[in-house]
């Protein structure tokens, strides 16, 4: 385990998810989806008056919402590289031309160079001041996974290409773990500190722009990576620049 926490798509899968959160369908809802998995207004987590016990139950709902995320981007991570190792094992040579090039296909939409009409999907709730619970929570997150893939495949895709080409399902399941704790982190910071969160968000939404042609080039890098299956070469930058670090 110690060697595969080296290993450099465990940090492209980490900043994958980082990334997912900031993009512009995913982190203006950040607000909504809190209110809804805990039952508290957007204006109770931002009054002072009752902070801690607010906070608290926010806190509880993320966790477990973050929970039901994670479980399902987690299972799709073991699914990858079980079909992976099934493709390579039977010499299908073109498996990574096809990863690699649907990668690249989204790094240009995101670019803007053309638009994949289904990837512009969104989908919000119906704000509701009633808790769902822990459980609730965590099937609405669950549930989050699996409705907003559209929305955050474009990022999710080079993660679960790499996941494919690893050699063991725990491998790929680490991998859909790193990614989740990457979209997950800062969805529960934002829980417990909601008006730093608001602050922060009004100063990172005039660059949303931005945001989405640096998501569009990460793409594209890892996509051609995937393409020419070339992440030794990148093995072999980075540990001349990182000694120890490597790539699996």
């Amino acid at each position: 385990m110690g060697a595969e926490l080296k290993d450099i798509t465990i940090f492209i899968a980490f900043l994958g998810g980082i990334i997912s959160f900031v993009s512009p369908c995913v982190l203006p809802l950040i607000p909504g989806y809190l209110s809804f998995i805990s039952g508290v207004s957007i204006e109770e987590m931002k009054d002072k008056t009752e902070k801690a016990k607010v906070t608290k139950k926010v806190a509880m709902n993320s966790l477990f919402f973050i929970f039901g995320f994670s479980v399902v981007f987690i299972l799709l991570g073991a699914s990858s590289t079980f079909l992976g190792n099934f493709i390579l094992a039977h010499k299908f040579t073109w498996f990574n031309k096809i990863a690699g090039g649907i990668v690249i296909l989204f790094g240009l939409h995101l670019l803007g160079v053309f638009k994949i009409s289904f990837l512009n999907y969104e989908k919000r709730f119906h704000i509701r001041r009633k808790s769902f619970g822990i459980l609730g929570s965590f099937l609405i997150g669950f549930a989050f996974a699996f409705g907003w893939t559209p929305c955050v495949g474009p990022i999710l895709a080079p993660i679960l290409g790499m996941a494919a080409l690893k050699e063991s399902v725990m491998q790929g399941i680490l991998l859909l773990a790193f990614y989740s704790l990457g979209l997950g982190i800062p969805f529960f910071i934002a829980g417990i500190g909601f008006n730093t969160f608001l602050r922060v968000f009004q100063k990172v939404k005039r660059y949303f722009n931005i945001i989405e042609i640096i998501s569009g080039l990460f793409l594209i890098g890892v996509g051609l990576l995937i393409f020419t299956n070339s992440f030794f070469y990148l093995a072999g930058l980075l540990t001349r620049l990182f000694p120890g670090l490597t790539v699996g």
